[in-house]
């Protein structure tokens, strides 16, 4: 027997289940972060690392702001329920990925970063591929109120995470990362300025 599909305690439900999976992202984070202050001269830090770190710990908080308009879904079924835990369950492999539980065969975070960056920026992508799906579960109404700009978003954070996968070369690897923190930050404050 399937429980009421419009019901309010299933989006409370959905919303709790998110919230476990959030929290277990930025807990990963954090004890990553904290492990420099902990340990500052056990592994090399690395820029590039970090700011996809803190990148991605942005991406998470917006994810969860984003996630509240899942109140605009009509109708609720498992198929949808299952798609949005799978959604934020690649949120947590990339943090995973990206504060591994030993470094022992490399000589620091960027040398672990640079080996893993096919599968980072792998689910990286397939966060923005989810994203689609889910912005599209919200509505037609919520989509064109994103504009133009939300395709062209998508596409872009697509290429760069195509050329990020290919390119080892740590400049372009920093600048990627600028490009995107930078575009992130003013996505953000552009899209909640006045919330």
């Amino acid at each position: 027997m399937s429980p009421p599909q419009s019901s309010p305690d299933l989006y409370l439900h959905v919303k709790v289940v998110i919230s476990i999976i959030v929290g277990l992202c930025i807990t990963t984070l954090l004890n990553g972060f904290a492990r420099f202050v902990q340990h500052p001269k056990r592994a090399k830090v690395s820029i590039l690392h970090l700011g996809w770190a803190a990148s991605l710990l942005l991406w998470i908080i917006h994810f969860w702001w984003w996630e509240f308009r899942l109140t605009l879904v009509p109708q609720w079924t498992f198929a949808i329920y299952f798609f949005i835990i799978l959604y934020a369950i690649l949120f947590y492999f990339l943090c995973t990925l990206l504060f591994p539980s030993d470094l022992q065969d490399y000589s620091g975070y960027e040398e672990y970063f640079l080996s893993r960056r096919k599968w980072f920026f792998g689910f990286l992508a397939a966060t923005f591929i989810a994203d689609i799906i889910d912005t599209k579960l919200k509505g037609s109404a919520y989509v064109h109120s994103l504009g133009i700009e939300y395709p062209i978003r998508i596409a872009v954070g697509l290429i760069v995470c195509l050329v990020a996968t290919i390119v080892r070369n740590r400049r372009v690897q920093l600048s990627l990362l600028a490009a995107s923190l930078l575009y992130q930050v003013l996505f953000i404050l552009r899209l909640y300025g006045t919330e």
